[in-house]
């Protein structure tokens, strides 16, 4: 087994890459790509992670050291995250040119890939779900505890009755321009209350607060606004490859209501699972039914490389 499958301090610890390259975007963002496990071995299977608002490549820790041991893993920084740096274009757009740039850097032409995108992540493969390049790689798709619209009406953050004043508060709230600051106690329970189920252990909001407080608060507030404005049900019906939900019924940024309109709207919906208790971090939280859900749909979808 590769030492990137091995723990380095903890499970959440992110490994290191077999591989690190730069994919530039449409408009000439440069993007932080890792490449992890069998990269040398052509008849190991090609998984691309996309991570949500906030977070980086270090999100899909557990993802990344249990698929590696016979898996190509793809990650990436969304711009502005982790070590992409900041873009001024921030849209959606802009999530699906950039989908498509690291598609085109890490695969081989008409090679597939099972995409798996949680929260903006998700939003970025359903944004990129009528583009040339998604078509050409996307071989099924897994949505981890995303939307494609009403974010912030849907959003149960706020303890309040459905309404403009929830709507208007809440808006504040996930767009604001504060500091995050320093990981400190308060700072957990202000995050494991927002982002995670009740049952949390400490080590999965230790790992999510440290992601999340690294974001810089501009790119943190310059994407709220885009998620503020989106609107993708439009391309949901577009997303015809085999697709995957997943959601906690305990999340509060992307409740179970929008895991259903999904599965309502997909062309080809092959599965939905909603998890008792978890919330938004369904990749951190639920990590061996995350890594499950994809080795199912590289067994059952991913197509090989002509000659492999």
């Amino acid at each position: 087994m590769s030492r990137l499958t091995r723990e380095a301090a903890g499970p959440y610890a992110p490994p290191l890459p077999a591989r690190e390259l730069t994919a530039v975007s449409a408009d000439g963002a440069r993007l932080h790509v890792e490449v992890h496990g069998a990269v040398d071995d052509p008849a190991a299977p090609a998984v691309v992670l996309a991570h949500g608002w906030t977070c980086s490549t270090a999100f899909w820790a557990a993802q990344i050291r249990d698929l590696a041991a016979d898996h190509r893993v793809i990650v990436y920084d969304q711009r502005g995250h982790g070590r992409s740096p900041a873009s001024p274009a921030c849209s959606t757009d802009g999530l699906a040119d950039d989908l498509e740039a690291v598609l085109a850097a890490t695969l081989a032409p008409g090679e597939k890939a099972v995409l798996v995108g949680h929260s903006m992540g998700g939003m970025t493969l359903i944004a990129a779900s009528g583009r040339a390049g998604f078509r050409e790689h996307a071989a099924a798709v897994l949505l981890c505890s995303t939307g494609s619209s009403g974010l912030v009406a849907e959003s149960l953050v706020l303890p309040m009755r459905p309404g403009r004043s929830r709507t208007w508060l809440t808006k504040r709230i996930l767009g604001s321009r504060a500091p995050l600051g320093p990981v400190t106690p308060l700072a957990r329970r202000i995050l494991k209350y927002g982002t995670m189920g009740p049952g949390s252990a400490p080590a999965m909001v230790e790992a999510c607060a440290r992601i999340v407080h690294a974001c810089p608060r501009q790119v943190r507030y310059s994407w709220s606004k885009v998620l503020d404005l989106l609107d993708l049900d439009h391309a949901v019906r577009e997303l015809r490859v085999p697709t995957e939900v997943v959601v906690g019924t305990a999340d509060r940024l992307t409740p179970p209501v929008h895991a259903r309109s999904l599965v309502a709207a997909l062309p080809n919906c092959v599965g939905s699972t909603e998890l008792p208790g978890i919330g938004h971090m369904t990749p951190i939280e639920a990590p061996d039914l995350v890594t499950a859900r994809t080795r199912e749909l590289v067994a059952n979808y991913a197509v090989l490389k002509e000659g492999a």
